[in-house]
């Protein structure tokens, strides 16, 4: 289906870097392109909107979401609020099998290059499904269906961010940040893995935070 294809180009496009923070996403340009009519181009953007990757904007069309936009602390406060309950529980009820699933995912993590040159200037989708699944099984030993999806949501929600997060802060050691959250979840200390995630989780909002008070209307 075209607009699929259209759509999956333009959800690409964006998470690479080919489009700034805030970068006009002018539909007849795209239907040129891409060889294809504005109403394909027009249903595909609809739907990046709907993941959060763009805005549609009165009287100005369609654009790529700003590091100033707001959605970004409010999905962080939502995470920072969850994920360290979620993993509370996750230490206090995972048996043996997630903490082998834990060990395993980070060993991933540890061993997939974070840029690949042919994939653009953020991280590498390897290394980003890497990361998920990390996350994703430290909060699995919570046992709730229902926690794990909201987290799912919001983590697909917040992924651009992280991707500008991390080519704006390139100096920071997200491995040790990583081996510290493993460690203390493996040794059942909550409180300071508890602590670990929601600074791990801030850290990343508080970068966007920071460049926005800086960042000109429509720029990087």
């Amino acid at each position: 289906m075209l607009s699929e294809q259209v759509y999956a180009h333009l959800r690409d496009a964006i998470m690479r870097g080919r489009y700034r923070p805030g970068a006009a996403l002018k539909p007849q340009e795209l239907a040129a392109e891409r060889g294809v009519s504005l109403a394909v181009v027009r249903e595909a953007l609809v739907r990046v909107v709907g993941d959060g990757l763009a805005d549609r904007l009165p009287n100005r069309g369609f654009a790529v979401a700003a590091h100033s936009d707001r959605r970004w602390q409010e999905i962080a406060d939502a995470r920072r609020a969850l994920e360290p309950v979620m993993l509370r529980l996750s230490i206090e009820r995972g048996d043996l099998d997630w903490e082998a699933r834990v060990r395993a995912t980070h060993h991933r993590l540890t061993r997939t290059p974070v840029y690949e040159p042919e994939e653009g200037e953020y991280y590498s989708s390897a290394w980003s499904e890497a990361h998920r699944l990390f996350h994703r099984t430290l909060l699995e030993g919570c046992g709730n269906s229902v926690l794990l999806e909201t987290f799912d949501r919001l983590w697909t929600a917040s992924e651009l961010a992280r991707r500008w997060s991390t080519q704006r802060n390139p100096d920071r050691d997200g491995i040790d940040e990583h081996r510290r959250l493993e460690e203390a979840a493996l040794v059942r200390d909550a409180d300071t893995a508890a602590e670990l995630l929601a600074r791990h989780v801030a850290t990343t909002a508080a970068v966007l935070a920071d460049d926005a008070s800086s960042e000109p209307a429509g720029e990087c």
